[in-house]
């Protein structure tokens, strides 16, 4: 895990080493400065020696403003050297995210990465700084002063030697109990975060079903969870900090009562003891600071692995060693596939899947819910990769060819329709970013956005809000499909994509794709037969099976799944298919 945590240091070694140093010498000054009261009292205050009092004094003071220069110095550097790493470590868990499929990004769960990129990162961040400037502090103050504590009266430093076992025992006992209590707390967390990013998603149909009091119950009971890990958690560390006071401060007690004997005895002298105090709160001082990192370091080590776990997953989706860069053509053809997403033969979406779709062909693809119709057009960009089985586009098994070159030449206008936050023009330019503006309209007239488009105040540099909140769905809808033609593709697969717009529009929208993209291979799945009834060939597909494949005559005739929903739509609209404005 450190290993690979490390390797985000980077540029950031030259900063990481500095803040060390700095902290050493900063140490070094420190210790130097009871040594020097020793000797300001025992040689100036007790014999009355102004000059010696002055000369100490001064030392003092030097000692003391390079401490606070180097401890400066050390600060900044470790302020760096951190900042840096987290930098770092968020760049690479995005990067590595980005090449995730979309099985790697469902066995994490969105709000678990989320919590990895930000909660664990900022974890590992103050750990690291704790590290190169606190854990590097506090062992080398521990160990000066002990050396000195030594050499001013060994038989009274003797006491920290016996102390030190009993806290380090004390304080094993308490992480072994609390590492596995934080690492529950992590994936509560993630859970929490799926919560908030679902009600948040969901928010209008929470409120459009009066769900408000249940997702509050549903959230305080995970948050209530979180609560009582990070409690039991936080009160076994808790536990660390009196256990120092307690061992450390007995041994003060030792030391001062003995001290005081000493020096009736003149083994000692004033001076010495002074300074023997100092060395006693300077060790105190360390072994709280290593308590304390050890408590960090704690969260961090469950944090780390977690981002570390992201860092060392290898997408499910790779290229071959020499993949083809090139699309021949718009053919698709899926021989004898199946499909699960759990990888389980037995848990099968897609069953003996076996089509042949020429270039340029329009296919329209209709059946019920849960028919997977999705999952099968989302094989063909290898959004997923079949379980069984190949898919040939172009002639040539997807998974020889380049995924980037692949999904250049297959467009997707999705279910759920996705803008971004920034410029109407911003979101058209995913489709082609060197489009020109006369082109975007192009591409809007087609997709029969241009009419809304020009009725606002920017027209094409309108804004539009995160996740498209200021648009239509319809509107969303239009602009998805204006995007994915901008692309230019050899395969557009339409998946539900004009269900908010009315009858009229989604057959201008189709006939505008025609011209415009004319010898694009064309899948249009749809709940509505209007959508679909002109195509080429129609599959109907049924509990993850293709259950006919015909032109709309043909499946009227022979397929009653086809024939129910034909019969039913045209009855509903009295013998026309329509849907609704959006």
């Amino acid at each position: 895990m450190i290993k690979k945590l490390s390797e985000s240091i980077r540029e950031y070694k030259r900063e990481s080493m500095l803040s060390p140093l700095f902290v050493t010498l900063e140490v070094v000054m420190e210790i130097i400065i009871p040594l020097l009261m020793a000797r300001l009292i025992d040689e100036g205050l007790n014999r009355g020696d102004m000059r010696a009092t002055w000369f100490y004094g001064l030392i003092m003071l030097a000692a003391a403003c390079l401490s606070l220069s180097f401890g400066a110095l050390a600060g900044k550097f470790c302020a760096t050297a951190s900042t840096g790493l987290a930098k770092n470590l968020r760049h690479d868990i995005y990067e590595k995210i980005q090449t995730f499929s979309f099985k790697n990004i469902d066995d994490f769960s969105t709000g678990s990465l989320v919590t990895r990129m930000t909660t664990d990162i900022t974890n590992v961040q103050m750990a690291y700084m704790l590290l190169i400037r606190i854990a590097f502090r506090a062992p080398l103050m521990l160990i000066f002063a002990l050396v000195m504590s030594l050499m001013i009266n060994a038989q009274l430093a003797v006491y920290f030697l016996i102390a030190i076992p009993i806290m380090a025992v004390g304080l094993g006992l308490i992480i072994k109990f609390a590492h596995p209590l934080f690492r529950k707390v992590f994936r509560i967390y993630d859970k929490l975060n799926t919560v908030v990013q679902e009600n948040l998603r969901g928010i209008r149909v929470v409120k459009s079903y009066v769900r408000k009091d249940h997702e509050i119950d549903k959230f305080r009971g995970i948050s209530g969870d979180v609560y009582t890990t990070f409690s039991k958690a936080e009160k076994l560390m808790a536990l660390n900090s009196p256990l120092m006071q307690v061992v450390m401060y007995a041994c003060m007690i030792i030391i001062a009562w003995l001290g005081a004997k000493f020096i009736v005895a003149g083994s000692l002298t004033t001076g010495e003891l002074t300074s023997l105090i100092t060395y006693v709160m300077m060790i105190l001082m360390s072994l709280m600071m290593l308590s304390m990192i050890f408590t960090m370091l704690t969260i961090a080590q469950a944090s780390g692995e977690r981002i570390v776990e992201v860092l060392n997953t290898e997408s499910s989706l790779t290229n071959a060693p020499d993949p083809i860069k090139n699309v021949t053509d718009g053919s698709i053809v899926f021989d004898n596939v199946s499909f699960s997403y759990a990888d389980d033969p037995n848990k099968l979406s897609l069953m003996d899947v076996n089509l042949s779709i020429k270039s340029g062909e329009t296919i329209g693809i209709i059946g019920g819910t849960g028919s997977a119709k999705s999952s099968l057009v989302q094989l063909i960009p290898r959004l997923y990769d079949a379980t069984t089985g190949t898919v040939y586009v172009g002639g040539v098994d997807v998974k020889k060819i380049d995924m980037e070159v692949l999904r250049d030449q297959v467009s997707m206008v999705l279910q759920k329709n996705v803008l971004f936050a920034g410029t109407i023009a911003d979101n058209l330019r995913w489709g082609n970013p060197n489009a020109t503006d006369a082109e975007l309209w192009r591409a809007c007239e087609v997709a029969c956005a241009d009419e809304f488009i020009k009725e606002m105040p920017d027209g094409l540099n309108t804004m539009i809000e995160q996740g498209g909140t200021n648009v239509s769905g319809g509107q969303k809808q239009r602009l998805c499909i204006a995007r994915a033609v901008l692309a230019k593709p050899k395969i557009l697969i339409l998946d539900d994509s004009t269900s908010a717009v009315d009858t009229k529009t989604d057959a201008k929208i189709r006939q505008g794709l025609k011209e415009i993209i004319p010898g694009t291979t064309t899948l249009i799945i749809a709940q509505r037969i209007s959508s679909i009834e002109d195509a080429d060939r129609i599959i109907v597909m049924d509990g993850g099976r293709v259950a006919d494949v015909g032109t709309s005559a043909e499946l009227i005739a022979r397929n009653d799944i086809y024939r129910e929903v034909y019969d039913t739509q045209m009855q509903m609209k009295g013998g026309q298919v329509n849907g609704e404005e959006a």
